[in-house]
């Protein structure tokens, strides 16, 4: 009795709970939870039922012709599903299209669902490491998050990686939304194309490679005697190159150039290549202080920005990353007569890798003019980037970088600065790459 009353006067979740609430918390809290588990599976069941039955003639039709084409029905390939039980995935014999569809089947009875991991052999599986074990918690899926993000080349993170990351997360909401960007990345990316070591838009050359190996290559060359400049270029920093001939001609001699943007990706597909990876400053600098955090790796210069925007980007990085040695930091708003101030301090604090913010294409002009004086290994121009991590300007939500439209968050941030760019700019690029899509086509003839 004690014990009640004692309980009865405690506010808080200590407390008597009211009567509505108390019937939510003992009966329909669970029921709920219970319900959200089970939703993901009753969406794949009436959706793979409703498009079997649907399908339903062309189905049989597809069958038919794999029958006489081959002599069978179907082509079964074991794989690794949920808890690590094997299935037969199953697919229509024959070379024609529509093999895949026979997937429906697996859906429906248990062995798969639309949204989840990709399912894999079993020798693949045996070779995952302990920590990817969790993604054999849900069915593997037809579309995958790390099939999505490869498709818009942001895929930077082990496969495993986002496989756990689903199979923790899954939800109805979570599913749905993955296979819509699924389906539009899809149509997005189209036929498989050849992907090239170098790419050209209008004479420079863009190395096609991925985020691990940019940097790799920064931590080689940030002890180097000459300072290697690196220069990102996304669809508005090739239309300045286009009609600016210093910074076309800076980009042309810089030591690396790298693809930054949905619409690289998209102008590659215009001129029958592929994007193996989008290698933009934003996504490539958290990745290089993890890098650099390392024993031996090199210490940074932040030189950019408005006052206190470089030293909040290394103040949050030094707590995310608590090893990482930042060398220096410096605004970008001195005066012409402190630039050899400037230079002398960025050489006077040993770091190895200079990381530039002044915009498109002040900082590949300013680091090509001081090239020759400038210490680092790896010189590089980074844009907007200290804003992100400074947390002046927030980043675009993952689904909406998965789908390739982060532009249109900046846009929604600063349209009156961003209008010009991205409204005028991007199908002025694409107009530019057609024009040279058409004359490569010509050349080739």
């Amino acid at each position: 009795m004690e014990d009640r009353t004692l309980a009865a006067q405690i506010p808080g979740p200590l407390g008597r709970l009211r009567p509505w609430r108390s019937f939510w918390v003992r009966n329909l809290r669970p029921a709920g939870a219970l319900l959200g588990l089970a939703l993901p599976r009753l969406f794949d069941i009436a959706l793979s039922f409703s498009l079997l039955l649907g399908l339903s003639p062309l189905l049989l039709l597809r069958a038919l012709a794999g029958r006489l084409q081959s002599g069978r029905v179907l082509d079964r390939q074991l794989r690794v599903g949920r808890y690590r039980t094997l299935f037969e995935q199953l697919r229509f014999s024959g070379s024609l299209p529509g093999g895949s569809t026979a997937l429906l089947i697996n859906v429906l009875r248990g062995d798969m669902a639309f949204a989840g991991p990709r399912p894999m052999m079993p020798r693949e599986s045996a070779q995952l490491p302990p920590r990817a074990l969790p993604r054999f918690e849900v069915r593997p899926g037809l579309v995958s998050a790390y099939r999505v993000q490869r498709g818009t080349g942001i895929a930077y993170e082990a496969e495993h990686v986002s496989d756990v990351e689903f199979a923790y997360a899954e939800s109805l909401k979570g599913n749905l939304g993955l296979l819509l960007r699924g389906t539009a990345v899809s149509a997005l990316k189209g036929a498989e194309r050849p992907a090239p070591p170098m790419l050209d838009f209008f004479g420079i050359d863009i190395v096609n490679t991925t985020m691990e190996e940019a940097v790799a290559w920064i931590l080689d060359r940030a002890d180097g005697d000459a300072a290697q400049l690196m220069a990102f270029v996304n669809p508005d920093c090739l239309n300045i190159a286009y009609a600016h001939a210093e910074y076309r001609s800076v980009l042309q001699q810089a030591s690396r150039v790298l693809p930054d943007g949905i619409g690289i990706h998209v102008g590659c597909r215009m001129l029958g290549t592929s994007l193996r990876a989008n290698v933009n400053g934003t996504d490539l600098f958290p990745r290089l202080c993890a890098a650099a955090e390392a024993p031996g790796g090199p210490s940074l210069f932040l030189l950019g920005a408005q006052p206190g925007v470089a030293e909040l980007t290394a103040r949050n990085m030094q707590e995310r990353f608590p090893d990482l040695r930042i060398a220096g930091t410096q605004h970008g708003y001195f005066k012409p007569e402190e630039e050899d101030a400037v230079i002398e301090r960025i050489n006077a604090s040993g770091a190895g890798v200079l990381l530039v913010a002044f915009g498109a294409p002040r900082q590949e002009l300013w680091l090509a003019r001081h090239r020759q004086r400038l210490k680092p290994g790896v010189v590089m121009g980074v844009g907007g980037l200290f804003d992100f991590y400074s947390g002046r300007i927030s980043r675009a939500p993952q689904w909406l970088r998965e789908l390739g439209l982060e532009w249109t968050w900046r846009l929604l941030q600063e349209p009156g600065r961003m209008w010009r760019r991205y409204i005028i700019g991007n199908p002025l690029f694409l107009w530019r790459v057609l024009r040279q899509a058409r004359r490569d086509a010509g050349a080739a003839a």
